[in-house]
């Protein structure tokens, strides 16, 4: 489960890169109750989603005209350079090195070996999300991968993930843990691509997992908005009831509805 205590290899911030950022504000805010908080002309139209004063996310427009829109999911490092210096050593390719976001931390980011990109943040004076877990904000952090083995190498290599392989269906999920923590610290998981996803052109990415009251709602009203389904609301035995969407933009996104101890 994801928390606040933000030990090193955890989730603790993401973003989303908008060609659109005032339609994107209206889809989120209307989808999950958020309110928009901009950072001001010299963080360059960067703002904070946020739920009753906390912050969730953020939105910021693309940087560059050719880039897709789309989630990144940071995890927490202690030293951003030496994180940096891991991932060139592991096969991954450095998107932009590191560098000081005013006082507030020290971000990179970063595309694994089979095409994954995904970015770390070292933080000073802003430590992260406010609210995580909780109805309205990120619960999970799931990486598809065209090659889950070297997927599931090079992340150990980089956070010192630990990895337990569970059977979902006809394959193998990996769940994935802080170095250091416990079952009940469980952050994200690693899946591998079939052949039919990859033969529609789905590439290796990071997918993040929202919580909702009600996952057949959202998706009423995330089409009311103008997203489409990727994938329909499914039950999944002891997780939830969960979806995944695309918004109006193409950024790709999941809700989930998860199940209660004992269901």
């Amino acid at each position: 489960m994801l928390n606040t205590d933000f030990r090193p290899g955890s989730p603790d911030w993401l973003d989303l890169s908008s060609p659109d950022t005032r339609a994107s504000v209206d889809f989120y805010t209307a989808l999950f109750g958020w309110t928009f908080d901009s950072a001001g002309p010299e963080a360059g139209g960067y703002g904070f989603f946020q739920l009753d004063g906390r912050t969730v996310a953020a939105l910021g427009p693309l940087a560059e005209e050719d880039t897709p829109p789309g989630w990144t999911i940071y995890f927490t490092t202690e030293d951003a350079d030496r994180t940096t210096a891991l991932v060139e050593q592991a096969g991954g390719r450095v998107r932009f090195s590191p560098f000081d976001v005013f006082t507030a931390g020290r971000m990179a980011g970063y595309t694994d070996p089979t095409g994954a990109d995904f970015a770390v943040w070292q933080p000073h004076d802003n430590r992260g999300l406010d609210l995580v877990t909780e109805e309205g904000s990120l619960c999970w952090a799931e990486c598809y991968s065209v090659d889950a083995e070297r997927a599931k190498s090079f992340y150990r290599a980089v956070f010192e993930w630990q990895e337990q392989d569970v059977p979902f269906g006809e394959v193998m999920y990996t769940v994935l843990t802080p170095a250091g923590g416990g079952t009940d610290d469980a952050h994200g998981g690693i899946m591998q691509l079939g052949p039919e996803q990859t033969a529609r052109g789905t590439t290796s990415h990071w997918l993040p997992y929202f919580e909702v009251p009600n996952t057949d709602a959202s998706l009423a009203i995330a089409a009311t908005l103008g997203a489409t389904v990727r994938i329909p609301a499914m039950d999944v035995h002891g997780v939830g009831r969960l979806a995944q969407l695309v918004d109006p933009h193409g950024a790709v996104f999941a809700v989930i509805t998860s199940s209660k101890p004992g269901e």
